[in-house]
């Protein structure tokens, strides 16, 4: 199972990131590990604010792909649940 998940940091900005365990992943994030993405490691916090499930690591990648393209508005109707 993949995952594409977007987090919420502590500066109210948005990281959209996919990954094959979403659990180790947001462990990773929250420990400022080597593996933890750069841009979360600036902040003092993040929360998990909505994920995807997907079968293969190309339909997330993708996914993360079209997402990363939005606007901030149509992100933010996302992970309240106003868009599709």
């Amino acid at each position: 199972m993949y995952y594409m998940y977007i987090l919420r940091t502590s500066s109210n900005t948005l990281y959209i990131g996919q990954t094959n365990d979403l659990e180790k992943r947001l462990k990773e994030h929250k420990n400022k590990s080597s593996k933890a993405a750069k841009y979360i490691r600036y902040f003092k916090s993040f929360k998990l604010v909505y994920s995807e499930k997907y079968s293969t690591r190309k339909e997330a990648m993708q996914r993360e792909y079209q997402l990363k393209k939005w606007s901030r508005v149509k992100k933010e109707a996302l992970i309240t649940g106003d868009v599709k």
